[in-house]
């Protein structure tokens, strides 16, 4: 069996960066008001792993105020004004939560890896209703 490129290597590398990235915070407690230093966090601990030289990290709080709202924060149609009946209504503690739980549909990441010579660019985006992953670039020095 042949040894895996510097290439291949490289990607897998942002595979596995990506991986720790949205499986470490997904569920995490989000409010438009902590989206940029959880997207902060989220950076600058992927940034800490081998190989890796740039992560950036884009919450959509937009996104983040739909859900909030009970509504689908895919819905660009959704109002997101924060005056709603629901949040006026009487209810338990649910109905008062200014927060949601981190999903990948929610922010937008890109991931750059450097190894032996190659540097890949990964991303994800929300493609449909599902955060897509994908290889966006690979430079061979």
């Amino acid at each position: 069996m042949p040894e895996p490129t510097d290439a291949e290597q490289a990607a897998f590398e942002a595979g596995i960066k990506f991986g720790a990235l949205y499986h470490q915070f997904a569920g995490t407690p989000v409010s438009p008001d902590s989206a940029d230093s959880l997207a902060t966090a989220m950076a600058e601990s992927i940034e800490n792993q081998p190989f890796c030289t740039n992560v950036e990290v884009h919450p959509h709080e937009d996104r983040i105020e739909r859900a909030i709202a009970g509504l689908d924060p895919l819905d660009e149609e959704s109002p997101t004004d924060s005056s709603s009946d629901a949040e006026s209504a009487a209810g338990d503690a649910t109905d008062e939560a200014d927060y949601t739980e981190l999903t990948g549909t929610l922010f937008d990441a890109t991931i750059e890896i450097e190894r032996e010579g190659v540097a890949v660019r990964a991303e994800m985006a929300t493609a449909g209703d599902y955060p897509l992953m994908s290889l966006a670039d690979v430079q061979r020095e």
